[in-house]
């Protein structure tokens, strides 16, 4: 069976439900400034046929990856380095807990799908310099694709940055500044920046096609699991992209039958006690959140103080009968610790987070046992390697033994 492909019906904004057409690059929507969403004409796609094709394609397909749901995607020559179809580790501990294995993906996280897709339609509207404030793993993704495609990347730091994040973006070529603050900072001096110098925008939901790249997460764990909802997602949360991406794939899904209708998963954000921005708004009750003054944790992915989609990422964690929760550095480093030595997994610090939340689920009586879960290690723990040696007092020894 060839699967056709979606073509772009429009962007739709995620809070005035505004129609913005596709036909030219968009960031966030003209009316309001809410985030947009790719919109397609998917009747074409209904049905368990077109469902299971997919399979069937990507077994003739030598790496097909995230772009085997190529015909929930654009209809475009992707720019593509293998990223997707990561593994499901089942845990050897909790026999009904997977982690979902994102530092499988190029440069070594989940940023490659949302940064693939994105750089893919960049070069399809004719961009040609690319900008980005980034907590770590982003800039090595977008420095990647943007390689790949030709594209100039110009990327903005913290100082702090894990060190593998800052050699990988330089190696691939990027235009890299350092800045003294957190991506907060990094965000306004590429929105100050932006028009001189041509850049586009290309910041976590200031465009519509990193949630596209990331949504075939969501459409990955259906499949992997039969075309069955887990009970819950446990996602470490910074810019929630993912998330929101997911719960995107959820609904498509629905809406093309691909998944039987009933309870979707508890979606779980995680973040870390010193940067929580999104809990402590929903402990609060609010719609979104405020700024958090003088982050701090050593999972720097984590270290968002005000993520741009926070009222999405909280509708959705509502809507889902889900729980947004925050743990101490000290608390993620011994799930980091845990997990590496029971279950030969060395997670990322905000990986951590999830593994962290999921045993404080059981212990709580939120989740029980038998209930089957996903939970996200977003980054390979090896690229880590300078700030957990920190975190775990580890030096190189002065001379071998």
């Amino acid at each position: 069976m060839v699967i056709p492909m979606p073509s772009i019906a429009h962007f739709e904004c995620s809070k005035c439900k505004a129609a913005v057409p596709a036909n030219a690059p968009q960031t966030l929507c003209p009316k309001c400034a809410g985030s947009l969403y790719v919109r397609y004409d998917l009747s074409s796609l209904k049905g368990k046929a077109s469902r299971d094709a997919i399979a069937t394609e990507a077994a003739r397909s030598p790496w097909a990856g995230m772009w085997r749901y190529r015909s929930v995607l654009p209809d475009v020559k992707p720019v593509t380095l293998g990223e997707g179809w990561t593994p499901m580790l089942r845990s050897r501990r909790y026999p009904n807990a997977y982690v979902k294995e994102e530092g499988a993906n190029p440069t070594g996280s989940f940023k490659a799908r949302g940064l693939a897709l994105a750089v893919t339609m960049a070069r399809h509207y004719g961009l040609r310099k690319l900008a980005v404030p980034s907590a770590g793993n982003a800039a090595g993704a977008l420095a990647a694709y943007c390689a790949a495609a030709g594209i100039e990347a110009h990327i903005f730091v913290p100082r702090d940055v894990p060190f593998a994040n800052y050699v990988e973006a330089v190696a691939y070529g990027a235009k890299v500044t350092l800045v003294n603050g957190l991506i907060s900072e990094c965000a306004r001096m590429v929105a100050e920046r932006k028009d001189k110098e041509g850049w586009f925008d290309i910041s976590t939901l200031k465009e519509p096609f990193r949630v596209e790249g990331k949504k075939t997460m969501g459409y990955e764990l259906v499949e992997q699991l039969g075309w069955e909802y887990p009970d819950a997602v446990f996602y470490p949360t910074g810019g929630g992209v993912g998330l929101i991406g997911m719960w995107k794939a959820f609904d498509e899904m629905e809406e093309l039958g691909w998944v039987r209708p009933g309870k979707r998963p508890r979606m779980i954000a995680i973040q870390a006690a010193g940067c929580a921005p999104i809990v402590r708004a929903y402990e609060q009750g609010d719609k979104a959140s405020e700024a958090w003054q003088e982050a701090a944790t050593f999972a720097s992915g984590l270290r968002v103080p005000k993520a741009y989609g926070d009222y999405i990422i909280l509708e959705i964690v509502r809507e889902s009968g889900g729980v947004a929760l925050a743990f101490s550095d000290e608390h993620i480093l011994a799930s980091l610790k845990d997990w590496a030595q029971r279950e030969g997994i060395f997670l990322s610090p905000e990986g951590a987070t999830a593994t962290a939340a999921y045993e404080h689920l059981l212990t709580t009586g939120f989740l029980k046992p038998e209930d089957r879960v996903v939970l996200f290690n977003t980054g390979a723990g090896l690229k880590y390697v300078d700030v957990t040696a920190k975190a775990l007092h580890i030096q190189r020894p002065a001379q071998a033994s």
